[in-house]
């Protein structure tokens, strides 16, 4: 009876909070009924890999590099877990430089939630992989931009592909030890131009390994002076159109986004920013050190926020290159 309720509570706040974002973009107002059914919480900013278009692996940040604790991570769940129903175990940084990481997985699953990680697999020995598999983890995703170490590391760099498909291995035997085991594995092929002509193969790999789905996915890049020299040949890869050498959006800065509803980020040290845009963490808009997220998340500066929005998009920097509206998933 106990856990009926729990699991109603859950889904009538889904129902609430999903119905005053509708209502909210279609008004014009801003309503906040319930709080978010997801959440992302760090791990870590700490990442093994150079990647030239993510913040964490260009060391860009401004804010500081660290992992969250064991205690910390209890006590924001604890905070969440009675209307939250998904957890993203992931920002940015690489989840297994956290030593408590499937500590984390373990507290997080105690409390019915519905965890999900992503990974450069590059950690996933034998050990790990059983590790991971036993803490009850729902889905992992894989990081794989390549089916040659030439083309893996033309934007993975530093990575070995062989520890990727080492890893995924791993995984996959690690799982089929497990009796009913649940955990869903993804190779995640992110699309650029060096690397579009192996998106059929990367599929049929997949499904010869084991692996249960792949995503394709669109690339987000930044403007670094190359930024058109990244882009796929084939126009249905692209998140943007070429004007001249400048990469123009394709999705619509319109005056509404969900992720403001539904899907709210915590950093390692407790910070609360808008989405997963926000790597930085430039928009702060509170820290569970010192409220509690339903405090932050009906607080003035998350209304003001969200008013902001309702602005006009183009106004918010974070907002410049987000896929709000645009189809990523291919």
């Amino acid at each position: 009876m106990v856990k009926a309720f729990f699991y109603y509570q859950r889904f009538f706040n889904a129902v609430k909070i999903s119905a005053s974002y509708v209502l909210s973009k279609w008004s014009k107002k801003t309503y906040v009924w319930g709080l978010p059914y997801s959440i992302a919480i760090e791990p870590t900013t700490a990442c093994n890999l150079r990647c030239p278009h993510c913040p964490s692996g260009l060391k860009s940040f401004s804010r500081d590099t660290g992992k969250i604790s064991m205690e910390n991570f209890e006590k924001y769940v604890d905070d969440i877990h009675k209307t939250t129903a998904y957890l993203t175990l992931y920002f940015q940084g690489e989840p297994y430089l956290n030593p408590a990481f499937y500590d984390l997985v373990k507290y997080a699953r105690k409390k019915k939630l519905f965890v999900a990680t992503s990974t450069n697999a590059h950690f996933l020995d034998e050990k790990r992989a059983a590790k991971t598999i036993e803490s009850g983890i729902n889905q992992i995703i894989i990081s794989i931009d390549g089916l040659s170490q030439d083309t893996y590391e033309k934007y993975r760099l530093e990575g070995h592909l062989d520890k990727v498909i080492e890893g995924t291995r791993n995984l996959v035997e690690a799982k089929r030890k497990v009796r009913n085991c649940q955990t869903h594995i993804i190779w995640q092929f992110i699309v650029f131009a060096h690397n579009e002509h192996e998106v059929d193969a990367i599929k049929e790999e997949a499904k010869r390994i084991g692996v249960d789905e792949v995503r394709i996915k669109s690339a987000q890049i930044y403007d670094d002076g190359n930024s058109a020299d990244w882009l796929p040949t084939d126009p249905k890869y692209r998140r943007y159109d070429l004007d001249g050498e400048k990469l123009q959006l394709k999705a619509s800065m319109t005056g509404h986004c969900k992720r403001l509803w539904t899907n709210p980020v915590v950093t390692w040290d407790g910070n609360v920013v808008p989405c997963c845009f926000d790597k930085d963490a430039e928009h702060q808009l509170g820290n569970l050190g010192d409220k509690t997220f339903e405090e932050i998340w009906n607080g003035e500066a998350y209304q003001n926020f969200r008013t902001q929005i309702k602005g006009g998009r183009q106004n918010i920097d974070i907002c410049s290159n987000c896929s709000e509206g645009l189809k990523v998933w291919l």
